[in-house]
């Protein structure tokens, strides 16, 4: 997407007739639902096998569990001045790695499960990693049971947290300032807990869930950054309970056409107070978070089965929703494989307040299409959205939302949680490992055929069409070779037949 994410789009709607966007337009019979004696949300994940009671159990629970297991009891403390990285090589699977306050310089890369990075606090004193933007990445992990609690982050250029492939993780507690890309941002991974952290100044998203599974993200502060919380290619998470504010777009449901997992599924954004998310839109340009429309409370796109429940959403000079679709967003690349539609979206009741103070001209116009004036507007559909449902519209200034049923439910009350006591660790078959590493670490950044952070993966197979040395190479120690795109961070803390493996798998890519 470009800028103005819905700039030509909206202004085809209005060319074309607002009815064969929005459905009917006509004033329907108010209906009024109450959201505390109606139905409750039926929809959503359905575990099977061992995991089946569990998860019937914590999705009626009050308490937000630890998905990590039990706390290891070998504890080891590091000091103002020793390593981390080093006390993590040294640790056997199964370590409490407690860091008193102090200031370290280095990336700390865990590949091993069952570790627990734990910052001590003293008197409101913490333990800094500053990466004093030389550095690319904090702390970066592809083992299982993962914790990282209590960190102060800030000064890198990649990212603060990120995950590549480790299920049942804690990311807890920690505050993340000016690091680059993403600030938290856990790829691949099933089962995972995103919760206490304060977020900010970030060139994407300051949380960003890739690829991953029954996800709980909660309690968090994201501010000052371009995409607040964005969940892509994802499936059954809840988003609830977070501050959103100052960023271009606050909360975020994608499906990025040409990652290897094609949907996002079951998303639930409900109770978080999203306000004044009007920052100029700094991201990298021609990324996908570079056409989001400054002044965008939440938006949905291409995703499935997204309920809208309880939330504050005020003081957003475009539009305090905006639903799309594939078809009428800019620098989106076509995939067959991925439908492009967002089906069955479920707006509840929410709060909405000052909404589309400043809206961009094509929005009024589409307004007026409707004969609504154009002093306001809290959600606005472009594209096809089979399916979807809202209660209490006579609520809201909508454009677009003429063909929404009345919803059956009303809440979503029934279902606490996704998460699970605890899933398989992910083992990596050797046979595997170039494939993982590519989904875990490679895919948060190129997809194959369409501009995502770096360049798309067809590019990089045409100038290493050969030479997958060559390429493993350079995933070690790249150099920066293109003006309009972000400097790579190396992946020299992958071992050589992992890379070369990545290599191969990448040039066997086929979208």
């Amino acid at each position: 997407m470009k800028k103005g994410l819905l700039f030509g789009l909206l202004a085809a709607a209005v060319a074309f007739g607002a009815g064969a966007y929005f459905g009917r337009s006509t004033k329907q019979d108010v209906v009024i639902s109450s959201s505390t004696s109606g139905a409750s949300y039926g929809g959503g994940f359905k575990a099977e096998g061992d995991n089946a009671q569990a998860s019937k159990t914590a999705a009626t629970s009050d308490v937000l569990r630890s998905v990590a297991g039990p706390a290891p009891t070998n504890v080891v403390m590091v000091k103002d001045g020793e390593s981390i990285q080093a006390a993590v090589k040294a640790a056997p699977a199964g370590t409490i790695i407690r860091v008193m306050p102090g200031t370290y310089h280095e990336t700390v890369y865990i590949d091993k499960d069952d570790i627990r990075i734990i910052g001590v606090i003293e008197e409101g004193r913490r333990a800094v990693l500053d990466g004093q933007k030389k550095l690319n990445d904090a702390i970066l992990y592809s083992g299982n049971n993962f914790v990282v609690e209590n960190l102060e982050i800030r000064g890198y250029k990649g990212n603060g947290v990120m995950g590549q492939a480790g299920n049942n993780f804690e990311i807890r507690n920690n505050i993340i300032t000016d690091s680059g890309v993403y600030g938290i941002f856990p790829q691949l991974g099933q089962n995972g807990i995103v919760e206490y952290n304060i977020v900010s100044g970030i060139a994407d998203a300051a949380i960003y869930i890739g690829m991953s599974d029954n996800i709980h993200v909660a309690h968090n502060e994201v501010f000052d950054s371009v995409a607040g919380i964005e969940v892509e290619n994802c499936r059954h998470v809840i988003v609830e309970h977070n501050y959103v504010h100052n960023n271009t777009g606050g909360l975020l449901a994608f499906v990025t056409p040409g990652l290897p997992i094609k949907t996002t599924v079951d998303v639930i954004f409900r109770n978080n107070f999203v306000v004044g998310n009007n920052h100029v839109n700094f991201g990298a340009p021609g990324s996908t978070v570079s056409g989001i429309p400054a002044g965008t409370g939440m938006l949905v796109m291409a995703a499935d089965d997204v309920v809208i429940e309880g939330n504050i959403v005020s003081d957003h000079k475009t539009a305090g929703i905006i639903i799309t679709d594939h078809a009428h967003a800019q620098n989106i690349t076509a995939d067959p494989e991925s439908d492009p539609n967002s089906d069955r979206v479920k707006i509840l009741d929410n709060v909405m307040l000052k909404n589309g103070y400043d809206m961009i001209p094509e929005v009024r116009a589409v307004l007026l299409s409707e004969a609504k004036g154009g002093g306001a507007i809290d959600i606005v559909r472009v594209g096809p959205s089979p399916g979807s449902c809202i209660i209490n519209r006579h609520q809201y200034v909508t454009a677009g939302l003429g063909d929404f049923a009345d919803c059956d439910f009303t809440n979503t009350a029934g279902i606490s949680t996704y998460l699970l006591p605890s899933v398989p660790p992910r083992k990596i078959d050797p046979a595997d490992r170039g494939k993982v590493a590519y989904l875990g670490i490679c895919s948060g950044c190129h997809i194959y055929n369409g501009r995502m952070i770096g360049p798309p993966v067809q590019v990089i197979q045409a100038l290493y069409l050969d030479n997958p040395q060559g390429l493993a190479d350079y995933i070690a120690k790249p150099v920066k070779k293109r003006s309009d795109y972000p400097e790579m961070p190396p992946q020299d803390y992958l071992d050589p037949q992992t890379r070369i493996e990545l290599a191969k798998n990448m040039h066997d890519l086929n979208n």
